[in-house]
């Protein structure tokens, strides 16, 4: 029971499938109290309402791009826990130009920055309306779900690919602030390819998450061992690991062949 004591907002269950929605039952399992959100539209949309049941755990609409939505969220979550948070998950991330299959020389760009205030700015103002409202206790976490597109070429991804880079630039540089003034850590988590509601919408993408599966050597990660992670990143243990990318995929990012692709 590490969390035991702790208490935490995650942002973006949507279903089973969901990272978010693993981390959320993870850490209630270790001993946290939890407050849930997501988008009023994905709370139609999806099954969190019964993962509130589960977790005995309000439900919170919010959209994540709006500053007054963010602030309202976290005075109601300090009023519930009768005090401030100590963690915050940030599984948030969306592509108009994705979902309508715009290829990457032909993009939209107001369809764009929606992405990246979806995708990666929503991080930001996150973490200032919780630095603005004292919301989160000495030596917190804060946790974003990334993707190695980041630093290498999956022209499927699209612009979500510089939404992760905006987004672990932000974790850094929020990270130091954050660090110097509440000894709060701030961390990015790049995931393997996920068999998410999220991730079947890019295109090709099971054929990609077998081709990570060969390359890994202990095959893809799956949700279940992120949000492990999470827990992980959550707790006491890790209280000097900030500003960092963590990749949890399996072995993918070190890799450059594998003999199990090229195996007849």
């Amino acid at each position: 029971m590490i969390l035991q004591g702790k208490k935490g907002v995650i942002f973006g269950a949507l279903d089973h499938q969901s990272i978010a929605w693993k981390v959320a039952e993870r850490c209630v399992q270790h001993g946290a109290q939890i407050v849930l959100t997501n988008a009023p539209v994905a709370l139609r949309m999806g099954a969190v309402k019964e993962l509130a049941e589960q977790c005995k755990a309000p439900l919170i609409p919010a959209d994540a791009t709006s500053v007054e939505d963010l602030e309202n969220l976290f005075r109601q979550s300090t009023e519930h826990f009768g005090g401030k948070v100590d963690f915050v998950l940030h599984s948030i991330g969306m592509s108009v130009n994705v979902r309508k299959n715009r290829p990457y020389t032909d993009l939209n760009y107001e369809w764009m920055l929606k992405t990246f205030d979806v995708s990666a700015i929503s991080f930001h103002k996150t973490m200032q309306t919780l630095w603005k409202l004292d919301a989160i206790n000495d030596w917190g976490s804060i946790v974003a779900l990334s993707y190695i597109a980041a630093q290498r070429v999956f022209p499927d991804y699209s612009e979500m690919a510089e939404s992760k880079a905006l987004l672990e630039s932000f974790a850094r540089s929020f990270g130091y602030h954050f660090g110097v003034a509440k000894k709060v850590r701030v961390n990015t988590i790049s995931q393997s390819p996920t068999m998410t509601t999220a991730g079947q919408g890019i295109k090709g993408f099971r054929e990609f998450f077998e081709y990570a599966n060969k390359m890994s050597p202990l095959g893809n990660a799956p949700a279940e061992a992120c949000a492990d992670y999470c827990v992980v990143l959550f707790s006491d243990l890790t209280r000097y690991v900030t500003m960092q990318n963590l990749y949890h995929d399996g072995g993918f990012s070190s890799m450059g062949m594998s003999p199990a692709l090229i195996s007849p």
